[in-house]
């Protein structure tokens, strides 16, 4: 792990609102358009005025309140830009917010925004200043930048918290190695971004942060999508979408091809490359050209996306030309894409046997979320995404290869589909009950899995992490239920609840898509056993150093989460009974991980990890940043060299600094896709021991006979977890 110093203020400022990235339009409007205020109208009718949500909130004084509180920390959730006095001068326009939205007249959310603008105008004035002298780094003073639960700050306050935001941003530079020159020229640069970033947001987007305030107000997992969010939305849920095939990212006033999907029209035509800009768009094979220089990146995507085996036409300039190179020009067919990345993968791992053991071969599912294209399974289409039949397919190439067992690893999926989560529970056991939905009435629904075949009977461990939430845990909680097999790793997330994607179109009956979409609770589920993994989540049979603490992520630091409870648990198998054999596989796994390297490595780090957020601050002294990052660079240095003396795998990016001081979009694009293509080839200490603790369950199970009766009552034979 890489741990690198706490990056706040404008890092936390580009991603918030300014990570829109807009062309320039400084004449923000002061009202809402028509299409804005039908739309507030039927947000407040879904989720205050009617019986879809799960738990309506009144938009009372209170809820008033509360939604303009939420608005202006969407704007400035570091308040590092309103004062205070910008707070209190609010007070009248957050008394009138539920009005507005019932209204539909909605200009306290634009005076508001107004206002921000002119704040964020001043501070980058300020801290442009601030760089005509380098600072001194020899005086002892920190920089604390957690600004969760600080006041709002007067306008001393604020030009203190600036000038040592700026003094962090130029030591960070200053330790990469960066003469004073290039970092003055590039902070100068970063700041004027954010100012035009901020300059360029539209009155859609000042509305959707409004909006928002409102669906968070609800419950933390309610949501408003524009038309354009929606779409993005469905198209991450399908895995497809219809266009060229690249993916991009705005670098200055340009976009840049950051990597080229495999398979799709520009990888087929070879002519394109990662590192190239796009400047300019055409429609078809000879509509005019449309100059995109200083679009913001999802209006080029727009122009570029399209309906399959349409025609578009690309002017660029080559990578290797620079940005005054020639211009050219490509016409591509347009296609549906298949965005694989994060498609189920697999992989086999050997573990060797050790102390007489015979060795083991285990799969491994990695399964980054639970996708489904929903339209495509309506239409019955024969090739429509779905995690369960990508799933399915590489397990039965694990059962061809008679492999010993098989590890599902679940780390950071936040869930999707819950109809995927059932019917890949179905792909593990025979028919029954995998989840329980209660509705905001009371009514509660057993979903099943109705396909008595089983994809894969043999040993089953499940792989979680804090960020595992959703249908991960619906998933997670039935193989834990069922006792099909074991789960390993920490407590998940804990997102008890069900969220369903409501149109909003469907009641003016549109002919096009104006109003968007809004995702909101309608319901809580429930394990077969009763319990919610709402707050709690799912509890590891063998568990794993916690690697986030709870108190900083996860279900429980929402201040409006639905509370735990139960219901009536439902009948069901149970396949085995892992308690009996939990204390050995953790006897073994104790004595394994001491002569382990990688898995005390990332013990360490993760210890050193929540040490160092705990303090909330860094150092602005350069010698004893200094210290902190030759000592991280010598320990990365000599862990390299230990793996390599032991024969070890070796870390993809130890070479590299800790900390270049630049943000993502300062990098090299190529060289900075190209890191992320190496990370997922670092040691994965974590997977290799699960795998590894699956490996010591199977030789225990086989080996004792009346053991293994007892843990797997059901099973007819070694090698099986379900009959």
């Amino acid at each position: 792990m890489n741990y690198r110093v706490p990056v706040f203020l404008l890092a936390l400022a580009l991603t918030a609102p300014a990570a829109l990235l807009a062309r320039a339009d400084t004449a923000l409007p002061s009202a809402a358009t028509i299409d804005q205020a039908t739309t507030s109208k039927l947000v407040y009718g879904l989720l205050s005025d009617s019986r879809y949500a799960y738990r309506p909130r009144q938009l009372d004084a209170a809820t008033s309140q509360d939604v303009f509180k939420r608005y202006l920390e969407s704007l400035d959730s570091g308040k590092q830009f309103f004062t205070k006095e910008d707070v209190d001068r609010f007070a009248p326009l957050a008394a009138r917010t539920g009005d507005a939205i019932r209204s539909g007249e909605l200009d306290p959310a634009y005076q508001v925004f107004a206002v921000y603008r002119q704040r964020v105008g001043e501070r980058v004035a300020y801290a442009r200043r601030l760089l005509r002298q380098e600072p001194d780094f020899t005086v002892e003073e920190r920089f604390n930048y957690d600004r969760k639960d600080v006041p709002w700050a007067t306008n001393a306050e604020l030009d203190e918290l600036w000038r040592k935001s700026v003094k962090n941003d130029w030591l960070r530079l200053k330790l990469a190695g960066k003469p004073a020159a290039d970092i003055r020229k590039t902070l100068d640069k970063r700041y004027d971004t954010l100012l035009k970033t901020i300059n360029e947001l539209k009155g859609d987007d000042v509305f959707s942060f409004y909006m928002n305030a409102y669906t968070s107000a609800v419950d933390p997992h309610t949501d408003y999508f524009t038309p354009r969010t929606a779409e993005n939305f469905n198209q991450a849920m399908s895995l497809s979408l219809e266009g060229i095939g690249a993916q991009l990212q705005r670098q200055d006033d340009m976009v840049v091809i950051r990597e080229v999907v495999p398979g799709g029209p520009v990888a087929m035509d070879g002519t394109l490359k990662a590192g190239d800009r796009i400047v300019g768009v055409g429609q078809g094979r000879s509509g005019p050209i449309e100059d995109v220089i200083g679009w913001r990146i999802d209006d080029v995507v727009g122009k570029i996306r399209g309906a399959k085996d349409t025609q578009v036409r690309l002017e660029y300039i080559p990578a290797a030309e620079g940005v005054d190179g020639k211009h050219r020009m490509l016409t591509l067919t347009r296609q549906k894409i298949r965005l694989s990345e994060q498609a189920a993968k697999g992989e086999t791992m050997t573990i060797p046997g050790t102390a007489g053991q015979q060795e083991r071969r285990i799969g491994v599912v990695k399964l980054p979320t639970f996708y489904q294209d929903f339209e495509g399974r309506r239409r019955n289409a024969a090739d429509y995404a779905s995690a369960t039949r990508d799933v399915a397919k590489l397990l039965a190439g694990f059962k061809a290869d008679k492999l010993d067992g098989v590890v599902l690893d679940l780390r950071n999926n936040g869930g999707g589909s819950l109809d995927e989560a059932i019917e890949l529970t179905g792909l593990f056991i025979e028919q029954g009950p995998v989840v329980q939905v209660r509705e905001s009435g009371g009514r509660v629904t057993v979903n099943n899995d109705r396909n008595p075949a089983v994809a894969w009977d043999g040993p089953l461990a499940v792989l979680i992490n804090r960020g595992s939430a959703s249908a991960s845990e619906i998933f997670a909680g039935a193989i834990q239920d069922y006792g099909r097999g074991l789960v390993i790793g920490e407590t998940t997330f804990g997102k008890g609840t069900v969220q369903n994607v409501v149109p909003l179109d469907r009641w003016p009956a549109s002919e096009k898509e104006r109003f968007g979409q809004v995702k909101l609770t309608i319901a809580q589920f429930f394990r077969v056993s009763g319990s919610s993994t709402q707050h709690k989540g799912v509890v590891p049979d063998l568990a794993f150093p916690a690697s986030v603490d709870a108190s900083e992520f996860g279900e429980s630091t929402y201040d409006n989460a639905l509370p735990w409870t139960r219901i009536a648990a439902v009948p069901h198998t149970q396949y085995g009974n892992f308690a009996p054999i939990v204390p050995r596989l953790e006897t073994q796994h104790d004595t394994r991980i001491r002569a382990d390297r990688e898995f005390q490595w990332w013990e360490e780090d993760v210890q050193q990890f929540r040490t160092e957020a705990a303090k909330k601050y860094v150092s602005l002294n350069e010698a004893e940043r200094r210290a902190e990052r030759d000592k991280q660079e010598a320990q990365r240095k000599q862990r390299q060299q230990i793996r390599k003396d032991l024969g070890l795998p070796l870390d993809p990016l130890a070479e590299d600094s800790n900390d270049d001081g630049l943000t993502g979009n300062e990098r090299d694009i190529v060289k900075d896709a190209a890191r992320e293509k190496a990370a997922e080839k670092r040691p994965d200490p974590l997977l290799k021991e699960s795998a590894s603790i699956l490996a010591d369950a199977v030789n225990l199970l086989e080996k004792d006979r009346p053991l293994s009766a007892q843990v797997l009552p059901q099973s007819t034979g070694p090698g099986r977890w379900a009959d």
